[in-house]
């Protein structure tokens, strides 16, 4: 996957991710409009599909909605590098297909612009801009499966329907 990175800080919650004001819906283009939007007013009107963001340490603390990846994935987000994450936010995005890295490396060296080559089944994450490579926790073969899927509930629905169901 390819993209250029957004960086965001530490502690960024669900609340700064999508406010809760916008949590009636599930409609992953309704929420993406409202990405980030608290901290980052232009974020959806800046971010291409694929692109990267970037946090600091426990990347997604807070409530333990949903909605969160949602918005993050519907606004073209293909993955989330971070220090570290909150742990229900860290399995809420696998079950929503969203891809989650944490690299304490790449959140310190990757800066706002920065040109990023990741493969996610070795954790590597190539800077492109500054010719550098940061390891990440590469991602269980398994957690791909879900990503690739796009999330839990197609990922099961894949193998009932492989198995006749």
């Amino acid at each position: 996957m390819r993209g250029r990175a957004f960086k965001f800080g530490d502690d960024v919650d669900t609340d700064v991710i999508i406010p809760a004001r916008y949590l009636l819906t599930t409609d992953p283009q309704e929420l993406a409009a409202h990405c980030m939007e608290g901290v980052r007013p232009d974020f959806t009107k800046e971010v291409s599909p694929g692109d990267v963001i970037v946090g600091g340490k426990n990347f997604g603390c807070g409530s333990s909605r949903e909605h969160a990846p949602i918005a993050i994935k519907g606004a073209g987000v293909s993955c989330v590098i971070a220090k570290s994450f909150a742990r229900i936010f860290f399995r809420n995005s696998f079950n929503m297909g969203l891809t989650l890295l944490q690299s304490a490396e790449g959140s310190e060296k990757i800066k706002e612009g920065d040109e990023l080559e990741i493969d996610l089944s070795s954790g590597i994450i190539r800077n492109e801009t500054r010719e550098e490579e940061y390891r990440a926790h590469p991602i269980p073969e398994f957690m791909q499966k879900l990503v690739e899927a796009g999330g839990l509930i197609p990922y099961v629905l894949t193998l009932r329907s492989q198995q006749g169901d």
